[in-house]
């Protein structure tokens, strides 16, 4: 799985590009949220602040690698200040890498299937008052804290525990890196844009491993087969099996 490491050499680029930004290493191992067992509500009057709260960018980003040097292990950081040292909305952004087996997607049917089961785990990982306000659509992901939690001790360690839990239930996810950004200075949009573009070769997936027969130069992701490198050897490879 190759496919977005391009994008992922990216991103890390955009985090060690931070003036004067030092990222903070978390311990993997230890307590993780409570969790809820069901969708947290969060109401304004029981909140502490919004991460990526009003127009202010709220950025999740999923890339997929076989490559062990950007996913040695599991491992959660942090750039910008944490949980407990924030007093207002601010920007945010999460980013999950995602260690699979070399070769373990090439031209399996179940191939789209299972990477949206990957990601859709933030769908059913619920930390306790720490309550994400998904938009598929707007690709915006704000996360709603609420008072009482960072009273208990709420921190981007522990919720990003509770994910790598989350992530691990999926037997292909062989090693999950978590990147939380709070840093006033980071460049959250052009984060967005690679998202985006992540999403889009996931989507691009899709038609291939359905063995969508179609004619790519009237196909609206032919822009991103053109771009990344394997995709269009992956359609020819899948079409004929």
């Amino acid at each position: 799985m190759r496919l977005y490491d391009k994008l992922i050499s990216q991103a890390l680029q955009l985090i060690a590009s931070v003036e004067g930004g030092q990222m903070v290493r978390g311990e993997c191992r230890g307590e993780a949220c409570p969790d809820s067992g069901e969708f947290d509500l969060v109401l304004k009057s029981d909140m502490a602040y919004e991460l990526g709260g009003g127009n202010l960018p709220a950025v999740s980003g999923l890339f997929y690698t076989s490559d062990q040097s950007f996913v040695p292990q599991d491992e959660i950081w942090r750039l910008g200040p944490d949980l407990s040292e924030i007093e207002e909305d601010v920007p945010y952004a999460r980013l999950t890498l995602i260690r699979v087996p070399e070769g373990c997607f090439s031209g399996e049917a179940e191939a789209y299937s299972d990477l949206r089961k990957m990601e859709y785990t933030r769908y059913h990982v619920n930390p306790e008052g720490y309550m994400m306000r998904i938009s598929a659509a707007s690709e915006r992901e704000p996360v709603r804290i609420s008072r009482k939690a960072l009273a208990q001790g709420l921190s981007f360690e522990k919720a990003g525990r509770s994910f790598i839990k989350g992530y691990h239930t999926h037997p292909k996810a062989a090693a999950v890196k978590l990147i939380f950004v709070t840093a006033a200075d980071f460049p959250y949009e052009e984060l967005a844009r690679l998202a985006h573009q992540g999403e889009q070769i996931t989507k691009s997936m899709n038609h291939i491993f359905n063995n969508l027969v179609m004619d790519c130069s009237a196909c609206n992701l032919k822009p991103v087969c053109d771009e990344v490198e394997g995709l269009r050897e992956l359609h020819q490879a899948a079409l004929t099996k």
